[in-house]
């Protein structure tokens, strides 16, 4: 037995956030090598890039509704364990065909991810904690991007850069084996659980039921009343804007300091470290920020909206910044103050979920917001390739990722209220 369960599966998840953006920014790092290797230029990257979200967007929900059906714990290891294998198989690519199919595969299996963590979480935590618990475990993903310039960058230069792929698929299958020994989609029911936390967890989900409606009524609300209200829609589309700018960054930026300030791989592997870094603060303290906020106010939707609203504009201005400056200091420093203020909204988008959708739907309403967002990795990183491939610079593209964030920004200060039926009691905002 374990004596803090649910935290162990927050730190399981922590770590699979970290695996996954270790494997998905593994090409980003590369891609000068294999441009050179495969003899693919901008526009034919970009295509790879956005074809990694053709799979990834529509698994999204597929991935969303099979967590409700079968439970986070078997969609989530499945899933690890494919993208896994499909990120070594990016070691076999021979040219643009075989590594555009890769990327589409890598991606459809990587859908799952959000759903089943928030699904997860919507299981061991109540509304009160699952905003920092959320918080915790997305910090994984920029700390999963730190780390993989260092790591990729080594085992690229050393190895070069088929072999780096083989190496870092073996992780994700050993985090695989953990993940079906410790989790439980019902904590109540897990024989790992402790009695004194079994006895926790049940006293937390007595108090939080009692605050909200009846289970009969709020389950007899299906997927499409979900996706009717405002708060969904405008939370689905200002997830695609903080993607625009996170995919556009993941993508590009590695490209953009190699291409517009010179630096070679060893040190662009180690200089797009600190935005991740910092990013990963930024993520760990948006729930936390969103939750006390809401502890002063009493007023939960608006915690929401206030970090949302600030932090977006904030990455906003920073991004359309960032690429006209002239020198790679300024430039990295005003992206990583941009990825801060992204990242602090990273929870705060499943937060919502949790505050407004009954648990029986979390797992789909998480799947068609992640589908959503991830539209923005099919339109983004094409588009930037276009505009670098056409004009031979990235200004324009900076500009463009900005514009995107401000819009989700305003629609979600003058749009977003509580919807009718939402699981959680109606805030007013």
């Amino acid at each position: 037995m374990f004596k803090n369960l649910r935290w162990i599966i927050v730190l399981l998840l922590f770590m699979v956030y970290m695996i996954n953006y270790l494997d998905r920014v593994a090409l980003s790092l590369t891609l000068p090598l294999i441009e050179k290797d495969l003899m693919l230029n901008a526009e034919e990257f970009g295509l790879i890039f956005s074809s990694f979200f053709f799979g990834y967007a529509i698994f999204n929900f597929v991935g969303g509704l099979a967590t409700d059906k079968f439970g986070p714990t078997i969609v989530l290891g499945v899933a690890v364990g494919l993208w896994s294998l499909f990120c070594g198989f990016t070691a076999l690519a021979t040219g643009f065909w075989s590594m555009l199919i890769l990327r589409v595969l890598f991606g459809m299996a990587e859908g799952p991810i959000c759903a089943s963590a928030n699904k997860a979480i919507n299981g061991w935590f109540p509304k009160k904690q699952a905003a920092t618990a959320m918080g915790f475990l997305s910090a994984g993903s920029p700390l999963g991007g730190a780390v993989a310039g260092p790591i990729i960058g080594y085992l690229a230069l050393a190895f070069g850069w088929r072999p780096a792929f083989m190496i870092i698929c073996s992780i994700g299958l050993v985090w695989m084996v953990f993940w079906f020994f410790l989790s439980a989609d019902n904590p109540l029911k897990s024989s790992r659980v402790s009695e004194a936390e079994r006895a926790l967890i049940l006293q937390m989900k007595e108090e939080q039921a009692a605050m909200e409606e009846s289970e009969e009524t709020q389950s007899s609300y299906g997927l499409g009343h979900y996706l009717r209200q405002p708060i969904i829609l405008v939370t689905a589309f200002a997830f695609f804007c903080y993607n625009y700018i996170l995919f556009f960054f993941l993508s590009w930026f590695p490209a953009y300091l190699v291409q517009a300030h010179n630096l070679d791989i060893k040190s662009m592997s180690f200089t797009t470290m600190i935005p991740w870094i910092v990013g990963f603060v930024g993520l760990a303290l948006g729930g936390w920020i969103s939750d006390k906020i809401f502890n002063i106010t009493g007023r939960l939707l608006l915690s929401r909206k206030i970090v949302l609203v600030v932090s977006l504009l904030a990455a906003a201005i920073c991004v359309a910044l960032a690429g006209s400056v002239q020198g790679v200091y300024p430039a990295v420093i005003l992206m990583s103050v941009s990825i801060f203020f992204l990242y602090i909204t990273g929870a705060i988008y499943w937060a919502i979920v949790q505050d407004v959708v009954h648990k029986s739907r979390v797992g789909g309403i998480s799947g068609f917001i992640h589908l959503i967002g991830s539209l923005s990795g099919i339109i983004g990183p094409y588009v930037t390739g276009v505009i670098v491939q056409q004009t031979g610079k990235f200004d324009s593209a900076f500009v463009l990722a900005g514009g995107v964030a401000a819009l989700g920004a305003l629609l979600v200060l003058f749009v977003i209220k509580s919807p009718k039926g939402s699981a959680a009691k109606p805030v007013s905002v």
